[in-house]
């Protein structure tokens, strides 16, 4: 058992770090595409990187001898198309926030759907623990330190990563509602194909892709959709079945960390002294919103939303 936990742990971790740096993909990408053309490739590319975890998860299903209810497929197909539709705003609103930041600090400022999920719970008639609220205090002076000058300005591109955050914290709770009712998985795959359509059309609309340009991004468009989408939510899959809650979610908390650390990698992003104490209120935060939502008795691998569905971050 206590190897199945390190196992399932470094998966997660892996996990982590294959989302964190997706923001860097995302930049690169926008080097080469506009902000719609590459949300629809890399959401199309999602929904087809999980085809082969439907078909075998469905063949497991067969031997088991279960089968689906029969509301389950209305509910798949109104839950998919609900999430995609939310998802595509929030997506694109990340890339277009994206283009004009830093991949570090889209990563942390994204990272506020942690915080902001379980205060849109209070509407929801769900009770706050005090851990909560210290949470919201903390991401708001990180959030400060992170986005806003020390001339009270604040950049468009923070602006719309910090909308998406809400849209994203939206669309968790729309996951959270139906991934009771149907296969996350397949529930996922549809957000991605909706998110994806849509963005296509938005495309057609307003950019002019070119092959060459997704040529150039190809590789960024891949690493985004298939293994972001793809690899890393099917290791989510595999290590919540044996990682308490309370370890997953730290560990998949380390995405917007490796967002910083990649970006100074690989792009070559830097973080200065201020935008550095607000990326670590940031983090602390995350965690004890984590922590606050959790319930007391969190032994078992089953936390209640899984990070590849909601995609929120890098997603």
């Amino acid at each position: 058992m206590t190897n199945r936990k390190h196992a399932g742990s470094l998966m997660l971790l892996i996990a982590a770090i294959i989302w964190g740096s997706t923001f860097v993909a995302q930049s690169l990408g926008a080097r080469h595409l506009d902000p719609f053309t590459f949300q629809a490739l890399r959401s199309l590319m999602g929904a087809l990187a999980l085809l082969p975890v439907i078909h075998i998860m469905d063949a497991l299903k067969r031997k088991k001898g279960i089968r689906p209810h029969s509301s389950h497929r209305k509910n798949l197909w109104v839950g998919g198309v609900l999430c995609g539709l939310v998802l595509f705003i929030a997506i694109n609103l990340q890339q277009f926030g994206i283009m004009e930041t830093t991949a570090g600090k889209a990563g942390f400022i994204t990272a506020l759907y942690i915080v902001i999920v379980p205060i849109y719970g209070l509407f929801l008639g769900h009770k706050a623990k005090a851990g909560l609220w210290l949470a919201v205090l903390i991401a708001a002076a990180g959030l400060y330190l992170l986005s806003v000058t020390e001339a009270f300005t604040i950049s468009r591109g923070d602006v719309l990563l910090i909308i998406g955050a809400f849209f994203f914290s939206i669309q968790i709770l729309l996951v959270d509602h139906y991934s009771v009712r149907v296969d996350g998985v397949k529930l996922c795959a549809i957000q991605f194909l909706v998110c994806g359509v849509l963005s296509s059309a938005a495309m057609f609309i307003w950019e002019a892709p070119t092959i060459h340009a997704i040529r150039l991004a190809f590789w960024p468009l891949v690493y985004a959709g298939v293994l972001s989408s793809g690899v890393a939510y099917t290791l989510q899959i595999l290590a919540q079945r044996s990682t308490p809650p309370a370890v997953a979610s730290l560990l998949m908390s380390l995405e917007a960390v490796f967002a910083v650390l990649t970006g100074l990698i690989v792009l070559n992003e830097g973080l200065t002294t201020r935008e550095l104490l607000g990326s670590i209120l940031m983090f602390i935060a995350i965690v004890v919103a984590q922590r606050a939502s959790l319930p007391k008795d969190a032994a078992v691998a089953d936390i209640s939303q899984p990070k590849g569905v909601s995609e929120g971050s890098a997603l």
